[in-house]
């Protein structure tokens, strides 16, 4: 009878005649040697088939999928969002100030678009949100650029194109709207300061302050408003 996978099976017809311990011939079927009492079976112990094909083809051990023993399984990345390229916002803090230039014509509104602006270009070419605190630093940074160009205009225009009078009479109508009186003296000479090399530094800062602070605000709002519409999706 065969041998079944799995299964120990006796076999009497491959015994040798000579016993393997004595020497002493032994006749076929006996299961002991009568000179020693040396057991004379011969045991085979049959290996399955998957088994054998395994060892004759040790290539299939090479073809076989391995699996990972891993205890987790890998998730989505969650932190692609949580951090800020620094080449894709530098693009974006660059294409929104240039164009915060004109559209800060608006007054107030229009530095706030300017930060929401370069969240919203940072997302198009990132493909991540950011959240509203780096939104925040992102649309500041977009601030900077445009009320450093704004800024370097009005030194050329003033300086240059000696426009001084024309930025003086704008002012007087801005403040004359306030009910201030545009006739008193000092408010006139507190005006021509403004164009003096330090009243134009002092002006310069405290407006690039103000800048900041509004485009920084449209910059986490722009955050918040992309995170939810993804959340959303």
């Amino acid at each position: 009878m065969p041998c079944s996978p799995g299964w120990l099976c006796a076999s009497f017809k491959d015994v040798e005649h000579p016993c393997q311990q004595c020497g002493t011939t032994v006749e076929d079927g006996r299961p002991f040697c009568p000179q020693c009492r040396a057991p004379q079976i011969h045991v085979q112990v049959a290996i399955p088939d998957a088994e054998i094909a395994a060892g004759l083809n040790p290539a299939l051990d090479e073809l076989s999928p391995e699996i990972p023993q891993t205890g987790h399984f890998d998730r989505p990345s969650t932190m692609a969002g949580s951090t800020m390229d620094r080449g894709i916002a530098v693009r974006a803090a660059l294409k929104a100030g240039v164009l915060g230039v004109f559209i800060g014509m608006i007054p107030f509104l229009g530095i706030v678009l300017t930060g929401a602006l370069a969240v919203y270009f940072y997302r198009r070419e990132n493909g991540f949100a950011l959240p509203a605190a780096l939104g925040s630093r992102l649309g500041g940074a977009a601030g900077v650029v445009s009320f450093s160009i704004n800024a370097l205009l009005i030194t050329i225009r003033i300086f240059v194109f000696h426009a001084q009078q024309e930025y003086t009479d704008e002012i007087l109508k801005f403040a004359q709207k306030f009910g201030a009186n545009v006739a008193d003296p000092d408010i006139q000479a507190s005006i021509h300061n403004l164009f003096t090399p330090s009243g134009l530094a002092l002006t310069f800062f405290f407006g690039m302050i103000f800048t900041v602070v509004l485009a920084s605000v449209g910059g986490a709002l722009a955050s918040l408003f992309l995170r939810s519409r993804n959340t959303r999706v």
